[in-house]
This record gives structure tokens, sequence and C-alpha cells, in this order.
């Protein structure tokens, strides 16, 4: 399986929606353990890496693209 290219503070669409109804997360926190935030209800929620990779369906915005979608 070919392991999935993400980054902090990625906005990432998971395959299950949070509780809120909202399935776009933001990565806060990388490590063994991956820290993900709701970005409608700012509920955070620590996940193993696998299984978080796992459960990530792609990631909708990088942090580079906000950045160079601010300075416009």
């Amino acid at each position: 399986m070919e392991r999935k290219v993400f980054q902090l503070g990625d906005i990432v669409q998971m395959k299950k929606p949070h509780p809120c109804g909202n399935n776009e997360m933001e990565v806060i926190r990388m490590g063994m353990d991956i820290r993900i935030k709701c970005t409608k209800c700012q509920h955070s929620v620590m996940v193993p890496r696998l299984k978080f990779e796992k459960n990530m369906k792609k990631v909708l915005r990088s942090k580079e693209q906000t950045a160079d979608e601010g300075t416009l």
C-alpha cells in the first residue's frame, strides 16, 4: 500500500464524518500519533498514524496552498 502524503497544517477529508456532520479535519500534530481538529466545531482527536492513513480520503488544501492564496 502506498503511503499517503500530508503535512502539518493540511486540511484533509476523512472517510467518516465527525459527529457534528463535518468530514474536514486539520492536521495539528504529527508523530507516531496524529492529532486532527474538526474545522467546524474545533474538537480535536488523537489518532494512531496507521488508523489515520487508513481513514483519510485525500488532502483538500495543503498549508502551502493556503499560504500562497493569502499573498494574492
